[in-house]
């Protein structure tokens, strides 16, 4: 593959996107885009946080069709975006909200204007062109760039959507409760309708009823991208939704029982996806039917000295796995969890390590370690919370969480942080599970 067009979308009037239950044609989001391209400063790089789904993608599309490439770090933080400016100097911010507070040149989508008339024609992206990076944040605190190249995203998404069965599908309308930032949602919920010609929607919902809406507001067939956390959240609250045809899920992999009590309590497929921001969706598998995911073509797992590599296919380069990957034959896999560091909240991926170095990189910290609160009571929606130990003389809890939320997303701040006067830690700077136990109220 040399080049691949921007959409699959064959014809002006075909629907490419749902806003506020209204339909929006193809030649609309192409004009949109076109529109936008033309008015976005003589920059290189564009970090997109535009919350409405559509705007993400016309944003994106406006970047890809001016060789501009979109960024999509982990998190909006304020030391983030900082690490980010020094990564592309040149970067600004496209957004929708008034208020945003991201610190690098603001500049604002486009509100009310109609783009001018134009011959229907879709762009043809060539297959090496550097569309996007997308970032994790690293161990040292400054977040890791992963290129994504057009050809490899259209293949990857392609093989999603022969895998879902939407290639030849009829038009299907997909709602997410995932943000287009994040991988997962950028992928399944922007990439896979504009380029297996079927319709996005705008909106983000997240509490049930909202869930219930957005379906309601479009027509079948429909498709509801989500994760374990709102599928949880869905089944607790008994509401009727309208008829789905397909459910994804990902982020996190999904308990079998929790996919039957799905499955029969709203009659629909779910298939869940598997992947990295650092690879992209690789395997899929349908729950209840096996514990098994079936990889991508072309993509493989090595294992080296115990740590799962996958590269090929989409796949941009080798890469080690968070998780812990059992090859069983063929193109087959079993997930035996993740590797003790890596911690993975409402979707959102970080590291112990990289938590610990913003905590202990606070003025007065002079020690901290976070930890994993195994067994907490869960809030509602079985959310995985963190709590840290800090040795900070001259600092009270407030003062350092004030401080921790400059640096590290929200959903990763410790509740609670205990002030202790000291963490006695090993030989090799390793903090004892004993040790640890032995700081914690109640043990």
């Amino acid at each position: 593959m040399h080049a691949a067009p921007l959409i699959a979308h064959g014809a002006p009037a075909d629907i490419i996107a749902y806003r506020n239950g209204r339909a929006i044609p193809a030649a609309r989001f192409i004009a949109d885009a076109a529109q936008l391209a033309a008015a976005l400063p003589p920059t290189g790089h564009v970090l997109n946080a535009c919350r409405d789904r559509y705007r993400f993608a016309v944003g994106l599309a406006a970047c890809i069709r001016s060789n501009r490439v979109s960024l999509l770090p982990s998190t909006h933080a304020p030391e983030a975006i900082r690490q980010l400016g020094h990564f592309a100097p040149d970067a600004i911010c496209l957004s929708d909200d008034p208020a945003c507070d991201i610190a690098l040149p603001q500049f604002r989508f486009p509100e009310g204007t109609e783009p001018d008339a134009a011959p229907w024609q879709v762009p043809s992206i060539a297959a090496d062109q550097l569309v996007a990076y997308v970032f994790t944040s690293g161990s040292t605190g400054v977040p890791l760039p992963h290129a994504k190249t057009w050809g490899r995203l259209v293949r990857c998404v392609r093989i999603e959507a022969e895998r879902l069965g939407l290639m030849a599908a009829s038009v299907h309308a997909i709602v997410a409760t995932v943000p287009p930032q994040h991988m997962y949602g950028f992928e399944s919920s922007v990439l896979l309708p504009l380029l297996g010609g079927h319709a996005l929607c705008a909106e983000r919902p997240f509490y049930p009823a909202d869930i219930a809406g957005a379906l309601a507001a479009v027509p079948a067939p429909r498709m509801l991208v989500s994760t374990p956390v709102h599928l949880r959240t869905l089944i607790a609250a008994n509401i009727d939704l309208p008829p789905i045809d397909l459910i994804l899920s990902a982020t996190a992999p999904l308990d079998e029982s929790l996919a039957r009590q799905v499955e029969a309590r709203y009659s629909v497929p779910l298939q869940e996806i598997y992947g990295s921001t650092e690879t992209g969706q690789i395997a899929s598998r349908r729950t209840t039917e096996t514990a098994e995911w079936e990889l991508w073509p072309g993509v493989s797992i090595n294992l080296r000295d115990g740590q799962a590599w996958v590269e090929g296919g989409h796949v941009e380069a080798a890469t080690p796995m968070g998780d812990i990957l059992e090859p069983t034959g063929g193109e087959r896999f079993l997930l035996r969890g993740r590797v003790a560091d890596l911690v993975n909240i409402a979707g959102k991926r970080s590291s112990l390590a990289y938590l610990d170095h913003q905590l202990t990189s606070i003025p007065g910290v002079l020690d901290g370690a976070f930890f994993l609160r195994e067994g907490a009571p869960a809030t509602g929606i079985g959310v995985t919370r963190l709590g840290a130990l800090v040795v900070a003389p001259s600092l009270d809890a407030k003062a350092i969480t004030t401080r921790l939320r400059e640096r590290v997303d929200p959903a990763f701040l410790p509740r609670p942080l205990l002030l202790v006067p000291e963490i006695r830690r090993n030989a090799t700077g390793k903090l004892p599970l004993h040790v640890l136990q032995s700081l914690l109220p109640d043990t």
